[in-house]
This record gives C-alpha cells, sequence and structure tokens, in this order.
C-alpha cells in the first residue's frame, strides 16, 4: 500500500501544533481511560492535522499502513491485537471522508489525532448544516397546514363538548323526571302504600320530598356562584349530575332518611345544574368563533361587536333540541313497565266529574287505586338499575367527553377576585335594567313547564285520557319541542324578537283555548285535539327557552360574567316552579288567568328593553375586580400573560376584562358610576 499523502498545514493550527510553541493539546483523560490524566494530544477541530511529536511518533505519511492493518474506520481493534488497559473511542466519521483520513494509532497508546484530507474537512458551517439537518424542519413541512389542522382539531372538540354536555343534560333530566313520576303514582295507589310501606306513611313522605326539591333553590342565588367558581363549570356540572344519581340510588330503600335528604340534596344542585350547563355552552361557542377566526386573533384584529352570535344561535338550539328529548325518555319506564299494572280510565276516573277549567286543585275525585297488581320488587329493582346505570353513564358522559369551559389560569382569575365580591356581584347583575325588564320572562317560563307537566297533563289529559296515556301526551310535548327547537335558528336571519314573540303568540292562544275548553271526563274522542294542544305548546316552550339563552349569551358576551347572568335565569325560573308548586290548589281558571297575565307582562317588558337598546340607552354594570393574586413566574406574568391566545391552547380570547382605566366593549360598556369591588 502507498503511504497517504503529507496534509497541508491548516490556517489555524490547533493547540500543540508545532506551530504553537509553548502549548499543549487538550485531554480528556476520562474519555480514554487514562486514570492517571497524562496527556492524550489531539485535535478538537475538524480538518486540522495531527500534531508531529520528536522522534517516537511517525511523520505524515509513515505508519499509516500498519495503523489501516490494526484498527478499522470506527477506530475498534482488529484481529484481537491491542494494549491492555487503553481504549479507542469511536470516532463519528461523515459519509463523505474516505477511510484514509480517519485515525492513526499512536506508539505510546495514545491517540494522536484525526488525519484528514484536503476539502473533506467539516468546518463550523459544515457542523451548522450537519444540525440544521437533523434538527431542523422538515423540507415538507407547511406551517399554515399544519396551524389549520390544529385549529380543526379544536373545533372538532368544541362540537363534542356541546354534544356530550346536551346528551347529559337530557339522560338527567330524564332519569329524574322519569323516576319521581314513577315513584309517585306507586306511592298514590292506597294498596300498594298499605301492603308494602304500611308504617312509614308514605304520603307524608312524598309531600315532604316534593317540598325538598321544590322550596330548596329558593336558596341558590347565595351559594351557586361561588360554587361554580370554586369547582369550576365543569366540575360544578359533574357534581350535579352525581347527585341526581344519588337522588336515583336513594330509592333502592324507599326511608324517610333516604328519600328526603336526597330530594334536599337535589334541589340544591337545580339551579347550580343549569346555570352551569347554560354557561358551559355560551363558552363553547365563544371559544369556536376564537378558533374559526384564530388568524384575526394573531394578527390583533378586533372582531365585530356580534361576531359570535350565530354560534350562540347554533349551539343553543342543538342544546335544547337534545334536552327537551329528556320529556320522552322520562316517559319510557312508564311506557315500558308502569302501564301494565295501571286501571284502565272508567275505573281511575269513575267518581271524577269535572275537567280542564271547570276543575280545581289536581284533578279532583280521582280514584286512590290506580294498580291493578302490584308490580314485583324484583321488577322494580331491575328499573330502578337501569335508570341508575344511565345516572352514571350521565357521569362518565361529562367526565371524560366533556372538556373545561375555561383555562386553568382563567378560572384561578375568577376566583381571586374574592369570595366576598364573588357572593355580592349576582345581586349587582341585577341593577342592569336589561335584566329587570327580562325578569317576567324569567318567572313565565317556570310558570310554563310545570303547568303543562302538572295542570295541563291531569286535569286535562288525565281526566280525559286516563292515566295510562298520560306518558304519550308528555312524549308528544317532548318530540314537539324537540323538533321545533331548530326553529330557532331562524335568529340568523331574522331578528331577534321574532322567535320569542312567535312563542308567546302560540301559548297566548292556547291559554285563551284552555281557558275557554273544559272537556268531559272520560270521553276519549278528544284525544285528538289534547296531542294538537300538547305539540303546540312544546313549539311555543322551546321558542320561549331557547331564545331566552340566546339572548342572554348575546347580550352579555363577557366569559367573566355569564356565570352570574345564568345564575339569575335559573334562579328566577327556580322561584316560579316553587310558586307553581304552591298554587296546586287553586282552580284552573285561576292558574289560566295568572299565567295569561305573566305572560303579557313578560312581553311588554321584554320590548320595552328591545325599544331601550335601539335608543342606546345606557345600562349598569357592575365592574369585575381585578384580581387579587401577585403573579411570577414565566407562565403567568402580570403583562404578558403566557396563556394568551397562540402560546399554548392556542384559543381563549382575552376579551372584556374590565379595569378601572380600560372600557369594556360593545354591550360590556358600563356606566361611570359603575361601582369597583374590592
Amino acid at each position: 500500500m502507498s503511504p497517504l499523502p503529507a496534509l497541508p498545514m491548516s490556517p489555524h493550527p490547533a493547540p500543540g501544533h508545532p506551530a504553537m510553541p509553548r502549548t499543549r493539546a487538550r485531554s480528556w483523560p476520562w474519555l480514554w481511560g487514562d486514570k492517571q490524566g497524562r496527556q492524550c494530544p489531539i485535535a478538537p477541530d475538524w480538518g486540522v492535522p495531527p500534531p508531529r511529536h520528536s522522534g517516537t511518533s511517525p511523520g505524515p505519511g509513515r505508519g499509516s499502513e500498519s495503523a489501516r492493518d490494526q484498527h478499522s474506520v470506527h477506530g475498534a481493534p482488529r484481529g484481537g491485537s491491542t494494549q491492555p488497559g487503553v481504549w479507542f473511542p469511536p470516532i463519528l466519521v461523515p459519509s463523505r471522508v474516505p477511510p484514509e483520513a480517519v485515525m492513526e494509532k499512536d506508539p505510546d497508546c495514545c491517540q494522536d489525532g484525526a488525519k484528514t484530507v484536503p476539502g473533506a474537512g467539516l468546518g463550523t458551517e459544515g457542523t451548522e448544516t450537519q444540525l440544521d439537518d437533523f434538527v431542523g424542519a422538515h423540507p415538507d413541512y407547511n406551517e399554515e397546514e399544519e396551524e389549520q389542522k390544529y385549529f380543526r382539531r379544536k373545533r372538532l372538540g368544541v362540537i363534542k363538548n356541546v354534544v356530550a354536555a346536551s346528551l347529559a343534560g337530557t339522560l338527567t333530566y330524564g332519569i329524574y323526571l322519569g323516576l319521581l313520576q314513577m315513584q309517585l303514582i306507586l306511592h298514590y295507589d292506597e294498596t300498594y302504600r298499605e301492603v308494602k310501606y304500611s308504617n312509614i306513611q308514605l304520603e307524608d313522605i312524598d309531600h315532604k320530598v316534593l317540598m325538598g326539591i321544590n322550596v330548596t333553590p329558593v336558596a341558590a342565588l347565595l351559594y351557586t356562584p361561588i360554587l361554580i367558581r370554586f369547582f369550576g363549570t365543569k366540575w360544578a356540572m359533574f357534581l350535579a349530575v352525581g347527585i341526581y344519581a344519588l337522588f336515583v340510588s336513594s330509592n333502592y330503600w324507599e326511608r324517610y332518611y333516604t328519600l328526603v335528604p336526597s330530594a334536599v340534596a337535589i334541589g340544591m344542585v337545580i339551579v347550580p345544574l343549569w346555570a352551569s350547563m347554560g354557561n358551559y355552552i355560551t363558552r363553547m361557542a365563544q371559544k369556536y368563533y376564537e378558533y374559526v377566526n384564530y388568524k384575526e386573533e394573531q394578527e390583533r384584529v378586533r372582531a365585530p361587536r356580534d361576531a359570535c352570535n350565530a354560534y350562540i344561535i347554533i349551539f343553543q338550539t342543538i342544546f335544547y333540541s337534545c334536552f327537551h328529548l329528556s320529556f320522552v325518555c322520562a316517559q319510557m319506564p312508564m311506557v315500558f313497565f308502569l302501564n301494565n299494572y295501571l286501571y284502565q280510565l272508567n275505573h281511575t276516573l269513575f267518581s271524577v266529574k269535572h275537567c280542564g277549567t271547570l276543575s280545581h286543585g289536581t284533578l279532583t275525585g280521582f280514584n286512590k287505586t290506580v294498580l291493578q297488581s302490584l308490580p314485583r320488587s324484583v321488577n322494580l329493582i331491575v328499573v330502578e338499575s337501569a335508570l341508575m346505570a344511565a345516572a352514571f353513564l350521565a357521569m362518565l358522559v361529562v367526565l371524560v367527553l366533556c372538556g373545561a369551559a375555561y383555562r386553568p389560569m382563567e378560572e384561578i382569575d375568577m376566583r381571586s377576585i374574592g369570595w366576598g365580591n364573588i357572593f355580592q356581584l349576582p345581586f349587582k347583575h341585577m341593577r342592569d335594567y336589561r335584566l329587570q325588564h327580562l325578569l317576567p320572562l324569567f318567572i313565565y317560563s317556570g310558570f310554563e313547564v310545570l303547568f303543562v307537566c302538572t295542570g295541563f297533563s291531569l286535569n286535562y289529559g288525565v281526566c280525559t285520557l286516563g292515566l295510562e296515556k298520560l306518558a304519550y301526551l308528555l312524549m308528544a310535548y317532548g318530540f314537539s319541542a324537540s323538533a321545533c327547537s331548530s326553529l330557532a335558528l331562524s335568529m340568523l336571519r331574522l331578528r331577534r324578537q321574532i322567535p320569542l314573540l312567535a312563542g308567546a303568540i302560540i301559548h297566548a292562544g292556547l291559554l285563551v283555548l284552555l281557558f275557554c275548553w273544559a272537556p268531559e271526563p272520560r270521553q276519549q274522542a278528544q284525544a285528538p285535539l289534547l296531542y294538537i294542544v300538547a305539540a303546540l305548546w312544546g313549539t311555543g316552550s322551546t321558542l320561549n327557552k331557547t331564545g331566552i339563552s340566546i339572548l342572554l349569551g348575546m347580550l352579555y358576551k363577557n366569559k367573566e360574567r355569564q356565570d352570574f347572568i345564568f345564575t339569575i335565569y335559573h334562579w328566577w325560573q327556580a322561584l316560579a316552579i316553587f310558586a307553581v308548586y304552591l298554587w296546586s290548589g287553586l282552580p284552573m281558571k285561576a292558574k289560566l288567568s295568572m299565567l295569561l297575565l305573566t305572560l303579557v307582562v313578560a312581553v311588554g317588558t321584554y320590548l320595552w328593553m328591545e325599544r331601550k337598546l335601539a335608543r342606546r340607552v345606557e345600562y349598569r354594570l357592575p365592574r369585575l375586580p381585578r384580581p387579587r393574586h401577585k403573579p411570577c413566574g414565566y407562565r403567568y406574568l402580570e403583562e404578558d400573560n403566557s396563556d394568551e391566545t397562540g402560546s399554548e391552547d392556542g384559543g381563549d380570547q382575552q376579551d372584556g376584562r374590565e379595569s378601572p382605566a380600560g372600557a369594556a366593549r360593545g354591550d360590556e360598556q358600563p356606566r361611570e358610576d359603575g361601582e369597583q369591588l374590592g
């Protein structure tokens, strides 16, 4: 073999090179196994020729052949001939460097250095090129396309959250209504009470259960905002659904100490559940808009004032389309189980003399025995177990499928304004004339939903068709309400007043009809008219409820106010339901008159509010206090919040946090005398 040619000198010799006297090459003895720390000259830079030692080390071109015989390209010994105690480390050689330019073996058992051929050395630029090839962006990587895919996944996640929350609300309310209806019918039968629970006074227990469910929400305004802020929107929903499941489990062992406490617990979480649900759906609509228009946020372009209204309309419509199916789900225990044990109408309605507008109280004269045979306890346990499984499914849907409405740092901000301020803010928001004008509409929303489930269904439906047809009457109401929820989408093209006024007109006409109609008992020929009235009532009811939720989302876009607003709405609705429970003994004409009067007042005050908004009359909103904590660290800076859009989650818009000096945007503009809390 011919010896290697002599290599030219580098313009920048390494330490230890003869061109640099009084210098020594750097060494790392722990890499070479030299525990005594002997200096092992090595050229640290690629392309620098090895140092020439005096006498012992072969010069350039000498000994290369023996070195090649002893060592492979990577410095490993060939043929097992190595000197004890010396390990030759592998040298990473790029593929473009020939084998002749690798390493030579030093007679003193130290590595002389790397010999390279001209033009094959890797300088600083070559190293950077290799590093860029290794960790740099893929040549086919399209940043804009990947960004679009990311936000598409975010939007699909929001849709998944809305569908999951709607499904959980449907299951929860359907299970609650179905179980309560089945138990009230069973406990009404005096034979069932005497045979199974002769000494525990089930009638008195049922009365206290209904009191616990309807009276407890009166105090909900005091704790609902604190509960939602403490647990967060998603976990408040999960807690409430879990308490509904607890109510189902208490019916396995029907005693005073199981039924009444669980009913009180249900009453405590009614307002938190539906307030957090309304807040959750509205927040998802806002997040969906932010994910659709993420480029506006990145470019710091201010969004139009009513930009997210379309998504609020669509998402609330989806929610109420699913929610009203709960009235259908609630009838499943009665259709598939309880109807097999009921007497026919000729027995149950034998003593009933008046129906409809001539009736007093709740179906006066109804027979005390409605069961022709008592259901077996095993069958009851099977039905309750199915309801319990559905309740657990609702809990799992909220836990697994529902994402958070706010990011963790936003929830910390919302809590850190102080619990005293959180307690006061719902009351101070009610000084806003918009909410004051909507209060009659909130009250009527509570009146009408309980009236259709008790007054109309019993004094008109059961009185005419019998108890066995009650389930089908309420199913007609539920199907109609669910199907007609899509009519709220007309707000996308029409003015928002039109769906609300349409629902009010439908209910006003039906109230006048019911006021003048007294059907004959046991006359099944009037069944078609009753089903039509139930379906039309469902249409008006869904336009009312969907329209109110959409209206609140449009008027109060600030995400830090929405839990207060929906708490106020559902609290007034709960008060109205309690009032309907109290007046259950009044004549039907008195009930219909109060409903019609409330509806007229609600429509008048709503139109007055819309007129004020059209004239740009200023409204009063309390200022939201700034968080009291002292943020620190890179994740949460006082002036530069690392959680804003584009940093991690890429989604939530920092909208409308009012500071004493800053003004809120659009509909969130407070008056000058707005109070600064805290």
